[in-house]
């Protein structure tokens, strides 16, 4: 029974002057852009639930991991692919799903005024190996991606860093050595790749100036000292009675960072414990806003690397990576391929300019008011909190993270 290998890759970077977004309109997302937007936010807030346990600061792009997914579901059948589609929560059927996909990553990559966004996606396939047409040619009209055969047989090691140095050019360096050398050999068959790059500034930099190195407590009895950023101005607020919700803007406010920030130091595990898709939709739906906040935000920067294989069949997702079970014979019209493994990998750093971030995910497949003004809104990140990144028109979530700890 051959063994081929299915990887993807979707990697997100953000700086200095651009914001990922289609350009704002007066009516709204499309209905299928709000449908994936919804699926992709479900999914962000049970992936975090599986996540959650992990120790110390944590970061995932949920856009990156559920577009990787859609790639393998693509070529799913079956049981197989109901169980994709509910993991996911794709509530639209394949043949406006993929569309839909398609539509989004075009509008990601048509010119935009005031920013850049790149996103690619390519095939890798095994020279000789047979793919259905049907599964080629999708991937091509929807994701873009571009067929490109390599010697996964005979030349792994070669074939592997190929398509790892083809990750590290659409990722700006930020993703190396993707792919292990575990995860490429003589059995692979078929690797799928998806890179996406942005760069973003805040909307109102904080001033390097006032930057000072402050205690981030890192519990009531422990802290750190570390780097602070401050900047008072005008910003979405919410007041949830046992946290705070922050949203700072990137430029043209077509990307926004919203920070929810427990009121207790030891209030991070009680705030996650609360939290699901439908909550995080009501809190951010109540930001509103405050003409004066005083922001207090550490920088810091974090890469963080997560086996999927466990938490993906927790969430439902179980006879992918099953080789007796595993039905993915769109891809090759016979049930052979199954995921071997499946791994995401990411990067943020957050600084007075704004954000870098990059995201990384592998999948491989084996056969088998007053008259006196009032105080200003005091915001003061100096403790563990929870952050999100997302697409303001449609709401789509493209990064989900906690710090726990800016110095690590």
């Amino acid at each position: 029974m051959k063994n081929p290998l299915f990887a993807f890759v979707s990697v997100l970077s953000i700086l200095a002057a651009v914001a990922f977004a289609q350009p704002p309109s007066s009516s709204g997302p499309t209905p299928a852009q709000a449908a994936l937007a919804e699926s992709n936010n479900h999914f962000c807030a049970d992936l975090y639930a599986q996540l959650r346990d992990e120790p110390g600061n944590l970061i995932f792009s949920p856009a990156s991991i559920s577009t990787a997914f859609a790639m393998a579901y693509a070529g799913a059948s079956g049981a197989t692919a109901k169980e994709m589609a509910r993991t996911l929560h794709f509530t639209l059927p394949p043949e406006q799903l993929h569309p839909a996909m398609g539509a989004l990553l075009a509008g990601l990559n048509s010119p935009h005024p005031g920013y850049e966004l790149h996103v690619a996606d390519a095939l890798w396939a095994q020279d000789g190996e047979q793919f259905l047409p049907h599964f080629v040619d999708l991937t091509r009209a929807d994701y873009a991606a571009g067929l490109h055969t390599v010697d996964f047989a005979h030349e792994p090691g070669a074939a592997r860093t190929t398509i790892n140095r083809w990750v590290e050019e659409q990722t700006a360096d930020k993703v190396k050595d993707l792919l292990p050398a575990s995860a490429v050999t003589p059995a692979t068959r078929l690797v799928l790749t998806n890179a996406i790059y942005l760069l973003a500034a805040w909307e109102d930099p904080f001033d390097k100036n006032a930057t000072q190195d402050e205690d981030f407590h890192l519990s009531a009895s422990a802290s750190v000292k570390t780097p602070l950023m401050h900047r008072g101005g005008s910003y979405n607020f919410f007041d949830g009675g046992s946290f705070k919700a922050l949203e700072i803007p990137y430029k043209n406010n077509e990307l926004s960072m919203i920070v929810l920030l427990p009121n207790d130091v030891d209030g991070l595990k009680a705030l996650e414990q609360s939290l699901t898709a439908a909550k995080l939709r009501d809190w951010t739906g109540k930001l509103h806003y405050v003409r004066r906040v005083i922001v207090t935000l550490p920088r810091f920067t974090m890469t963080r690397a997560f086996e999927l294989n466990d938490a993906m069949a927790a969430l439902g997702m179980k006879q992918a990576f099953v080789r007796t079970e595993a039905d993915f014979s769109g891809m090759t019209g016979k049930p052979e391929l199954w995921i071997g493994s499946a791994v995401h990998k990411a990067f943020i750093d957050v600084n007075e300019e704004g954000t870098e971030a990059a995201a990384a995910t592998g999948i491989s497949m084996r056969a088998g008011a007053a008259f006196r003004e009032p105080p200003p809104t005091i915001f003061r990140a100096d403790h563990p909190f929870l952050f999100v990144i997302r697409e303001n028109n449609s709401d789509n979530i493209l990064f989900m993270g906690r710090v726990t700890d800016p110095t690590r």
